[in-house]
């Protein structure tokens, strides 16, 4: 099996795309956006990631089986924020107990 060489500008293309994002993100906390805050963030978070997959875990250039497994593992991900998200949202849907009172 041959290995794909990947010239250093591509790396350096990527590294600099990161911090970009990275102070794309900076930039964006300093704004209230309202609810968007949270999808904005976690839509540049998915995209940087995205590329540290691709890119420096090489499954850019990896067999297509490869493909299938790193996208069941971000299926999965998505999954799991979408089930943390939902239960932070909906948690003032119920009212809060008032413990134990006292009669006397």
């Amino acid at each position: 099996m041959a290995h794909q060489v990947v010239p250093p500008k591509v790396y350096l293309m990527i590294f600099a795309t990161l911090l970009l994002l990275t102070l794309v993100t900076l930039d964006v906390a300093f704004f209230n956006l309202g609810i968007l805050n949270t999808p904005i963030a976690l839509t540049i978070a998915s995209v940087k990631a995205t590329l540290v997959i691709l890119y420096f875990m090489h499954v850019r250039y990896a067999p297509r089986l490869t493909w299938v497994f790193a996208g069941a593992g971000f299926i999965w991900l998505v999954i799991l924020l979408a089930f943390t998200l939902s239960d932070y949202y909906s948690r003032h849907w119920l009212p809060l107990p008032t413990g134990w009172t006292s009669s006397r």
